[in-house]
Parts: structure tokens; sequence; C-alpha cells
């Protein structure tokens, strides 16, 4: 592979490796498309490397009697599929796709050395990818950068309980640090990347000034005009007589929807018949709140499963009042980037979340209610506060939503991130 002409003026090839990479129609995250689509239109070779295996889906893009890799373009975006092994949930059958994939990316991007890729651009949190695409991109002489858009193993530490001490986490620690320092470049979806590495006491092997941040966000013009043409007509959200609360997202016990299930029991108890609540995916815990409800009778909660991504910005503008829930962990302090919220904020409908976070963009953006605590009370008040809120106050946090939504538009993220690409590029020439 030629190394990197600093002089020539032709387009950059990027490759983006993500795991995890999905299309608007798989749903899930689709932060690398809206990327890989915008640096096309400002003139870049984009090409996106990512497992075969959907995450938390039974989809396999590549079936058995298929060779390992396959190209499936979507709205232009350059995809290569990446044959991975199904699994369910994160056990073993986890790190064993994760590790299959980390290892044998490497044979199909010696086939495509023929693209002569000016910028690597990695993601984790599948640390071992990030380790392999460093190697690649040292041994070719090509700029990495690193995208952190999940601090682990720290986040494995805080929602599973694990001993910082486990010999296979300080593994995963020291890999992480490894990482970290050798890239060009690194990318933190949360604001806080650089108090993680200062408390990790890291800032003499990781230079503070290669640190970016940049938001996981939404393509505001798509959305807009799904809300109009993909309208999801439901019964419960059509009713123009009751105050619906939406959640949006996984339902598993990170995501501790229990909590709103609780809530829903508290209000309904507390008289408040028309404020009904509406949950939108589907994961491990959703078989168990539904038995839940059935067993206590709570008859505020609708659980309305899986649907599909484009009809969102519909669900979302028609609730009155949207939903964040994640367990309380040691990880927020160093910020979030919960793709629902930008969803959320662009819908102009208030938030409620039952997490408080450091660097908030509720607060910040004045759009909504933090709870102080995941006491079910604190949580069943703030959304009956929103419901006795005065009309013009109501309007105020509405628009407040709307308009910040605007700062996360991937045109403006893709400003961002440019500026991590640039000083990776810089980088290599410096040495």
């Amino acid at each position: 592979m030629a190394e990197i002409n600093e002089n020539t003026e032709s387009k950059k090839t990027i490759w983006i490796i993500n795991h995890y990479a999905l299309t608007p129609a798989q749903g899930g995250l689709c932060r690398h498309f809206y990327f890989a689509k915008e640096l096309a239109e400002r003139g870049y070779n984009v090409r996106i490397f990512t497992s075969s295996a959907i995450h938390n889906t039974e989809i396999n893009m590549i079936s058995e009697k298929e060779g390992l890799f396959k190209e499936v373009p979507y709205e232009g975006v350059k995809y290569t599929y990446i044959k991975s092994s199904q699994y369910k949930g994160n056990g073993i059958g986890r790190i064993k796709n994760m590790l299959g994939f980390a290892f044998d990316i490497k044979k199909i991007w010696e086939r495509y050395s023929y693209e002569n890729p000016q910028v690597i651009y990695t993601s984790s949190p599948d640390l071992f990818t990030a380790w392999k695409a460093e190697a690649f991109a040292k041994k070719h002489k090509i700029p990495c950068v690193v995208e952190i858009r999940d601090l682990w193993p720290l986040s494995i530490v805080e929602y599973k309980n694990i001993s910082a001490k486990n010999p296979a986490i300080i593994a995963l620690f020291m890999l992480e640090k490894y990482i970290y320092k050798n890239a060009d470049s690194l990318v933190f979806t949360m604001p806080g990347g650089k108090d993680y590495i200062c408390d990790k006491k890291w800032e003499k092997k990781v230079n503070p000034d290669k640190i970016f941040n940049v938001n996981n966000g939404l393509d505001i013009d798509l959305q807009d005009r799904q809300r109009k043409e993909d309208v999801y007509n439901d019964g419960e959200l059509d009713d123009k007589k009751v105050f619906k609360v939406v959640y949006a997202g996984s339902v598993r016990e990170a995501n501790h929807v229990g909590l709103l299930v609780e809530a829903a029991k508290y209000i309904k108890n507390k008289g408040y018949s028309d404020i009904k609540f509406l949950i939108f995916g589907d994961g491990t815990e959703k078989k168990i709140l539904e038995k839940k409800c059935i067993e206590e009778k709570i008859d505020n909660v609708f659980f309305k499963g899986r649907i599909d991504k484009k009809f969102m910005p519909s669900v979302c503008a028609k609730s009155d009042l949207n939903m964040i829930s994640v367990q309380q962990t040691g990880v927020s302090k160093y910020g979030v980037s919960w793709n629902k919220l930008f969803d959320y904020m662009n819908a102009g409908k208030p938030i409620v979340s039952t997490t408080e976070v450091a660097y908030d963009l509720i607060k910040k953006y004045e759009c909504g209610i933090v709870c102080e605590n995941q006491d079910i009370e604190t949580i069943a008040n703030a959304i009956i506060k929103i419901y006795n809120m005065p009309d013009c106050d109501y309007s105020v946090m509405c628009r407040n939503a709307k308009n910040g939504a605007k700062d996360f538009d991937y045109k403006v993220l893709t400003d961002k991130l440019e500026e991590a690409i640039d000083y990776a590029l810089k980088s290599k020439e410096r040495k």
C-alpha cells in the first residue's frame, strides 16, 4: 500500500471501521452512515466496514453459503459487511463475534488496498477492532482516528458490577490505554473525554490536544421530512384526550424502564387517569414488565414493540412528553450522548430524564426536567409538573428543544469530525 502523498490535492479516501455501523433501514446506530454521506458530499471517498451480524437482531447480511465479505451499498454509501457469527445478549457469543470480526477484517482490508486510504476512522466500544485498525494503520503509515462511543471497560464495571481488579478488566484497561496513546486523534461522543483521561492519570501518555468531542446527532432535514411522510398511526398515540408520555429505545436492564412502569403506577394511584405511557422498543425486560403490568393492573402503560426507525419522528412529535431512562452509574460523570435525546429535541416536545449526568444538555437548553434521583415519586412528580405546566411555559420548553437540536445536525457535527481528521493528518506530518 502506497504511503500518503502529502502534496496531493485529490479526494481523501476514508475507511470507517465500526463493528455496529447500521443503515437507517436497520435502525439503531446510524451515526457513520450520516457522516459517510456528508463526507462524500464534501469530496471524500468513504467506505464503511462493519459486521454482517446486525446487533440486537437475528439478521445476518451474509448467509452461511456466501463468502467472507459482501458489498451492499445503501443510498450511495459503500458498505462492506464482514461475515460474523450470530449471537444473543452480552455473553460468550458476543465476545466470540467481536474477536472473530477483529481478526477476520485484516484479510478484507488487504483486498481493498487498491483504494489507498488516507485516513482510517475506527469506532469503539469494540476495543479489539480499534486495536487491529491502529496496527494496520501504523504498518501502512496511515493516520488513525479512534472514536469512543462507550467507555469500555468502565461501562462493564459500572453496569455489570464486575470488580475493576478482575484480571480480564485490568487487561482491557491496559488495551484501552494503549489504543488511546497510539491514536493520532481521539473522538469522544461524550463531552468529558478529557476528564476521563485525567481521572485515569493517563494525560502524560495521551496528549489532551488530540482529544475532540463530537456528539451523536441527527439529520434534521430527513427527520422533518419523515415526520410528514412516514406518519405512525396508533390508537393511544392519536388520542387527543390524554397526555402521552413516550419512551423510545431498548427495554433492557441498563435502561431501567421499570422505573417508568412504577412511575405510571404511582401517577394512576394519584388519580391522573388521563396520563398514558407508551413504550416503543424491545429487549430482555419487555416481557417481564408486560407481565408486571398485567399482574398489578397497571393499565396506563402500553408496550408498542419495535417499529421502523422512519416512524420515530412522527411518534416523538405526537407525544406530549418524551422520556429518557438509564441506570445511574459512575459513567455519567463524563457526560452522555444518547441518540434518542437528539431525536426527542428535534420533535419539539419537553423531555424528562431519570438520570443525572455531567454536561447535561437538557439543562443547558432548558428543554425539560432532569430528576435529581431515581426515586419513583421524584420521577412521577417531574411528569406531573410538565402535565400541569401553563401553556406559555410548555411552549417555551418545546421551542428550546427544537432550536437546540440544530446544534447536533450531522452537517454541524461533520465540521467537528473534520477537525479531528485534519489533526490526525497533521500528526503524521509532524512525525
